[in-house]
């Protein structure tokens, strides 16, 4: 197995550990909390493009999941073009 197949193998894993924590949590959720603590994306944009989805339900289920307040928090918007930056909110861990 390749080192690109092994991280992706690591981050679907981390993406069902979070669902099972917090059931409630979408698959789309739980791979922005997963992407924001690898690092793997913290805008929409880069998050839509890396996972093939697109831009719009990103945001859909980012603004959802910021309503929520405890995991993920937006840190700013760009007007033109949707782009929206987040971060994990300060425990990191659903609620």
């Amino acid at each position: 197995m390749s080192g690109e197949a092994d991280e992706a193998g690591d981050f679907l894993a981390l993406v069902a550990r979070l669902q099972a924590e917090d059931p409630r949590l979408s698959g789309i959720q739980a791979a922005l909390v997963a992407a924001a603590r690898t690092g793997v994306a913290n805008d929409s944009r880069t998050f839509a493009r890396r996972l093939g989805l697109a831009h719009a339900v990103v945001l859909r289920e980012l603004n959802a999941l910021a309503e929520r307040g405890a995991t993920i928090r937006i840190d700013g918007r760009d007007a033109r073009t949707m782009r929206t930056r987040y971060s994990l909110a300060s425990s990191g861990r659903p609620t």
